[in-house]
């Protein structure tokens, strides 16, 4: 099964390479972000360049997970192998599988130009250690999206994935902190920021890279996040299988 997996995951891949679109926007928006709003203005401060560059980072990794999964899973069922694919004997997990594993590979690969720029132009810093445990934590944090993206990809067709991914991603990304420091959003973006996936992913990658005291409420939200999100995503999947064989 494991060969598979691996066997998929390197055609996904190799679908990505040849179209790297997706690819490029997730990574490149970030940096040239960073270029534009970090350096000149918080590239000095430390604590402040570490956060935005976290910020950032997680930025390109959400890209991926929200719009770039839900238009691939919505993609794919519109294609004539999708369904044959599952008559299979592996079934579909391997596809499946892969799909999650070739996103995962996307995500990484979108954090490392941000992360070049806060290394070559800024004063972010950070210890060997917490850079380590830092991209488990994106990972991880990144879980309730890919969700939200598999939900997506599961309920709509390839336009109206293209359509929804990116109506919802750029809202998040603004009330979870992620484009403007939290403490300099207007009063009622505050009240509902902890309340939001993003902040909740946010406060994490905050935490582990630049050791500070996350919001306990927006971490616990994130859990909250992750376990509605994932009865969604197993809700939208039932709901396709079953008008498949229906």
């Amino acid at each position: 099964m494991s060969s598979i997996v691996a066997a998929h995951t390197r055609y996904l891949m190799l679908e990505l390479v040849r179209v790297p679109v997706a690819l490029l926007a997730g990574s490149l928006f970030p940096a040239i972000s960073m270029l534009a709003f970090v350096v000149p203005f918080t590239g000095g401060d430390a604590q402040a360049a570490t956060t935005a560059t976290a910020s950032l980072m997680f930025f390109g990794a959400m890209s991926g997970a929200v719009i770039g999964l839900s238009i691939a899973v919505a993609t794919d069922r519109e294609q004539p192998w999708d369904p044959y694919v599952r008559t299979l004997p592996a079934g579909p997990f391997p596809r499946f599988a892969g799909r999650i594993l070739a996103t995962l590979a996307v995500m990484l690969l979108s954090t490392l130009p941000s992360l070049l720029v806060a290394a070559l132009f800024t004063e972010a810093t950070t210890t060997p250690l917490r850079l380590l445990l830092g991209f488990p934590a994106l990972i991880a944090s990144s879980v309730p999206f890919m969700l939200l993206g598999l939900f997506i990809g599961f309920v709509m067709s390839a336009k109206g994935a293209v359509a929804l991914s990116q109506v919802l991603f750029f809202p998040l990304a603004i009330l979870g902190g992620l484009l403007i420091p939290p403490t300099i959003l207007p009063g009622f973006i505050q009240a509902v920021s902890p309340f939001t996936p993003a902040r909740g992913a946010a406060e994490l990658l905050w935490a582990v890279a630049a050791g500070t005291t996350p919001d306990a409420l927006a971490l616990v939200m994130l859990g909250v996040w992750t376990v509605a999100l994932a009865a969604a995503a197993a809700w939208a999947y039932r709901r396709d299988e079953g008008r498949r064989f229906t």
